[in-house]
């Protein structure tokens, strides 16, 4: 019967809790995203993730050694998965997001929804934030 090296993964996050001072909480937000200061961070073993396939490869004991085998994408984590799917579901909205037989009012709204949507989708690519949400402008971390 044939072998194969599994490599499986699973990611625990970390936090931390720090103070900022700021003029609204999107800036303090901003600033705790910006914050590289990550001394003081702690496992969260409450929120630890799922399992997923990182590499698999033909044979016992191969790992990085031995042929290796593409990961089937339903074993890839859930959350990579989501990302790469969602970059496809954005191309087919932009594509479809043009006139089609829907009543002008009702395509109207569409688009307009459509529109919004794809804006937003672009922007989580792009790493800003989402259109309808300012921008944080810069403050200072309290002490």
């Amino acid at each position: 019967m044939p072998r194969f090296t599994i490599e499986t993964t699973y990611r625990i996050p970390y936090y931390r809790q720090h103070t900022y001072e700021a003029a609204t909480f999107a800036q303090a937000c901003r600033l705790a995203i910006d914050d590289e200061d990550w001394e003081d961070e702690l496992p969260d073993y409450e929120c630890v993730g799922p399992t997923y396939v990182t590499g698999i490869w033909k044979g016992g004991n191969s790992a990085y050694e031995g042929e290796e085998i593409d990961v089937p994408s339903h074993f890839d984590e859930t959350a990579h998965r989501m990302i790469s799917h969602f970059h496809e579901l954005l191309e087919q909205l932009d594509h479809i997001a043009r006139p089609t037989s829907l009543p002008t009012a009702e395509f109207d709204r569409w688009l307009t929804q459509a529109r919004t949507a794809v804006e937003k989708a672009r922007a989580i690519i792009d790493e800003r934030p989402d259109p309808d949400q300012p921008a944080a402008g810069s403050v200072q971390e309290s002490s």
